[in-house]
């Protein structure tokens, strides 16, 4: 493990002004995202999907590193250079899904454990040879009728960790996604609760597996009521709810936390990140790491047509332009 390479990687990730942008949709995502425009999921139409968005002039300034899926790390685009290499020659960090995916939680089938550990040393080799500098592992936490249980969250933190510290040996910074799922009709207080007991623990998994923690990267869900509470907290509420739950549960050695959009549109998401980075002092990068926040325009605008591409690049470009702005307080929904 080379620390000086881990720590510097980390930080260039949640550069000023910029954020990571969230491509590894799974050939089960993308085909859905794909569907909802008519689209037929093949190898090729990804390809140009995907190079569209990488390819757009000037995202760089906003954004430091994407997020890939295993067969785009591999691909190459029209005029034969690889995606990754396309990222790399902007300036762009090319990072790697490397979970494959949440199953039923033995004991517990109303839960997720996120699976994907077993051949991951060999695989790290692999991703690091062909350009990767960063990763990803998910692990999904339902809130529910006496969800989430304590083991589930042991479990989730236990594989996140071994994931964090058999990446960093790799030298691939890890990027920690606990994701505390929007879905219920819980509060943003019940949120906020359950989110900062997952960090807690994820923390304390982190610590025993020797996980350097200025090397990592945490991606959270945003403290926010549940899709189906009555009551929906405002920006205000649920910057300062997350901000006073991430200073109980985060170390400050962690150099950044990009937020997942977990579900939020595409203005919502810009907004509440805007107002944690107008609010108070943090120890942190406040950044972001969206999927559909950042591409669902872009994408209904493209339809899968070449001659739609320059117009969906400008679309992309925009959406990451106010990120960007929301990474330093200064974005205004008059700019939409």
């Amino acid at each position: 493990m080379n620390k000086d390479e881990l720590v510097k990687t980390a930080a260039s990730m949640v550069a000023a002004g910029k954020g990571i942008l969230a491509a590894d949709e799974s050939t089960a995502t993308i085909k859905k995202r794909f569907d909802s425009i008519s689209v037929e999921s093949t190898e090729n139409n990804r390809r140009d999907y995907r190079e569209l968005l990488f390819t757009t002039p000037g995202v760089e300034e906003f954004i430091s590193g994407v997020i890939l899926y295993d067969e785009t790390l591999r691909q190459a685009g029209k005029d034969g250079t690889l995606l990754a290499q396309i990222l790399s020659s902007k300036g762009i960090l090319p990072g790697i899904k490397v979970d494959t995916g949440a199953k039923e939680l033995a004991f517990s089938p109303i839960e997720k454990i996120t699976e994907g550990l077993d051949g991951l040393r060999e695989r790290f080799i692999e991703y690091y040879q062909l350009g990767a500098r960063f990763s990803k592992w998910r692990a999904v936490i339902a809130i529910g009728e006496g969800i989430p249980t304590d083991y589930c969250i042991h479990v989730n933190a236990h594989a996140l960790a071994r994931y964090a510290a058999l990446s960093q040996e790799a030298n691939i910074v890890p990027i920690v996604e606990p994701e505390v799922l929007m879905d219920a009709d819980n509060t943003l207080e019940v949120c906020g609760e359950i989110t900062a007991k997952v960090h807690t623990e994820v923390f304390a998994q982190l610590s025993k597996q020797q996980v350097l923690l200025e090397g990592m990267i945490l991606k959270p869900n945003m403290v926010i009521s549940g899709k189906k509470c009555l009551t929906q907290a405002t920006k205000e509420q649920i910057a300062q709810a997350t901000l006073a739950c991430f200073n109980k549960s985060v170390p400050s050695q962690v150099p950044g936390i990009v937020f997942l959009s977990g579900g939020q549109s595409e203005v919502q998401a810009t907004e509440n990140l805007n107002e944690m980075n107008k609010t108070v002092p943090h120890p942190w990068e406040l950044s972001f790491s969206y999927g559909r926040a950042l591409q669902e325009s872009a994408l209904k605008a493209w339809a899968g047509k070449p001659e739609n591409v320059k117009t969906a690049q400008e679309i992309f470009l925009k959406r990451a332009k106010l990120n960007s702005l929301a990474r330093t307080g200064k974005y205004d929904s008059s700019l939409e």
